[in-house]
């Protein structure tokens, strides 16, 4: 049975790449306070153990899934990477560049040192920096290399023996050596920084503070009493004597019939408004001084929560307590910030700086959310529909250019077809961030392009490798382990210090910031975990898309200087 089970296998590989595919994304699941060896790990440890069964899979494969794993990587980081580049970014993006430096040069430094050959090399340095995507550009960079063929097999079987030893380490460590031992390390109470941040960037807004101010609200009714303080004043007037919170004077009864409320509308002795703001304020406030009534009819107010794409040059750069005083933001409720490929969910505080890309949670009414939609930016309603045609079209562009050999001094210089599709998705996600009638691509699709684009690449790679993985863990596993350990540790403790004392960021930002020019993912949840706060999210989206793109190209850079 086993036999036949083997041969099938080594008949049909594409078998044998879901099989790893399902074990990989099964046992990658699970973890421990966070941390586990996730998807991609064990996707490669399955394909290398059922790669012992010789199986061959066409590189041509993973070729396809990589152009498409780095052009949805592109698609994803394009704005945050453009902005950081081009904005008040700079200094974030100026950090990941030289954290990103410290992650490629201390690798290779010390492969150097271990006398490690450039496949061994690559998958250090893919592992303890945990950028998996950086083997896919070293492997182009070998097989461009002109070594024999039996010495490129070897080479390229050596990386992910190399990467899956390190690549422990490198995840759960960085998240210790960051959410643990950096404050530590560096004198700073993480939480007391956090909760000062907040505190600073909350005091002098006219919006009582973050939370029930902006997103936690309720639609309530209330009869306006003859004499009472609103009587004769127009509805902006009368939500203005409620100066620390937003209320909002959505429909009034009046005589009997229902009206839609604006702000010029004026209040009468006797109409019964439906009022909408924060549940404690209507609660507290309106409570004790209106008479509440039950009105399901003038409740019902169509209303709805849309996420809307933000896209326009007035409001990127703005504060949030000052697009809350536009006339556009009457009546709508903030109550999500959502920023970068990792869809980094920033808090929402007066002082919170918006930027193009962000996607806003925005509820209100349905007329208000129009409005508020046509100044912001583009409303971005769920769709399971993909662009296809602009996918296609934009990794054909992307792979040509990349395909483009510059000679200079004999020396051939390319972006390789990966390469060219990485900046091809970088560019069009700019674009589409900037215009977004065109490119849509569902989040559930760029997932699927990101997640299974690069397993289905790792799955083969294992594949590939497996025949010569026992062997090359028993000669390296011990000492690679601890050439990985030291390989993680060092890039980020030069970061920790050069982002406080080079830079001088926020303490409360400043894990934030390192984990995201490092990319760990793993490392932001438990910061944030360890901070009780989500304000280190803020130094993570520019350093994350600089850091993501750089790391990866390194791969191949990795190669080029050992080569």
């Amino acid at each position: 049975m086993f036999e036949w089970f083997a041969e099938t296998l080594r008949k049909y590989p594409e078998i044998a790449i879901f099989l790893s595919l399902a074990i990989g994304y099964f046992l990658g699941k699970f973890t421990y306070k966070g941390l586990g060896l996730g998807a991609v790990t064990s996707t490669l440890l399955a394909a290398v153990v059922i790669g012992q069964l010789g199986i061959t899979v066409s590189p041509n494969v993973k070729s396809v899934f990589f152009l498409m794993f780095l052009f949805a990587v592109g698609y994803g980081v394009g704005p945050q990477f453009v902005r950081g580049i081009a904005t008040d970014g700079l200094p974030q993006a100026a950090f990941s560049v030289i954290v990103c430096i410290y992650c490629l040069a201390v690798p290779v430094i010390l492969a150097m040192l271990a006398g490690y050959d450039i496949g061994s090399a690559a998958g250090l340095y893919a592992g303890s920096q945990t950028i998996s995507a950086s083997m896919g550009l070293a492997t182009d960079a070998i097989n461009r290399a002109g070594l024999p063929p039996d010495q490129v097999t070897a080479t390229l079987n050596a990386m992910p023996i190399a990467y899956a030893v390190t690549y422990i380490f490198g995840t759960a460590g960085s998240a210790v050596i960051l959410a643990l031992v950096g404050p530590r390390l560096l004198g700073i109470d993480l939480v007391a920084a956090c909760k000062d941040y907040e505190t600073r960037h909350s005091a002098a807004a006219e919006l009582g503070g973050a939370g029930s101010a902006w997103h936690r609200f309720e639609l309530r009714a209330y009869r306006i009493k003859p004499g009472g303080p609103v009587v004769g004043l127009t509805a902006a007037k009368a939500e203005a004597l409620i100066p620390n919170a937003r209320v909002f004077v959505e429909r009034i009864r009046r005589d009997g019939a229902i009206q839609e409320a604006t702000a010029d509308t004026v209040l009468q002795a006797g109409d019964v408004v439906a009022v909408v703001g924060p549940t404690d304020v209507l609660v507290n406030v309106l409570g004790h001084e209106a008479e509440e009534v039950n009105d399901p009819e003038l409740q019902n107010v169509p209303a709805e929560g849309v996420d809307v794409f933000v896209t326009s040059k007035e409001i990127d750069g703005k504060k949030l307590s000052e697009i809350a005083k536009s006339p556009a933001a009457r009546g709508v409720f903030l109550r999500k910030i959502v920023r970068g490929a990792t869809a980094v969910v920033i808090p929402i505080l007066p002082d919170t700086v918006l930027h193009r890309g962000d996607i806003l949670t925005l509820v209100g009414r349905s007329k208000d959310i129009a409005a508020a939609t046509k100044h912001i930016g583009y409303a971005d309603r769920a769709t399971d529909v993909a662009d296809v045609a602009f996918i296609g079209a934009a990794i054909v562009l992307g792979g040509l250019v990349g395909a483009f050999v510059l000679n200079v001094a004999g020396i051939p210089l390319t972006l390789s077809t990966a390469g060219g599709a990485l900046i091809s998705g970088l560019v069009f996600g700019w674009l589409r961030s900037v215009h977004p009638t065109f490119g849509r691509i569902p989040s559930s699709t760029v997932w699927f392009m990101n997640s299974v684009g690069l397993n289905v690449f790792i799955a083969v790679v294992g594949l590939t490798a497996g025949p010569g993985f026992v062997a090359g863990l028993k000669e390296l596993g011990v000492s690679l382990f601890l050439w990985g350990v030291v390989a993680t540790t060092i890039p980020l403790i030069l970061a920790m210090y050069t982002g406080k004392y080079l830079f001088k960021f926020d303490p409360a930002i400043l894990f934030g910031a390192c984990a995201g020019a490092r990319t760990t993912t793993a490392a932001l949840g438990m910061i944030t975990d360890a901070a009780k706060s989500q304000v280190p999210a803020l130094g993570y989206t520019v350093t994350y898309a600089i850091g993501n793109t750089l790391l990866t190209i390194w791969g191949m850079v990795v190669v080029m200087l050992l080569g």
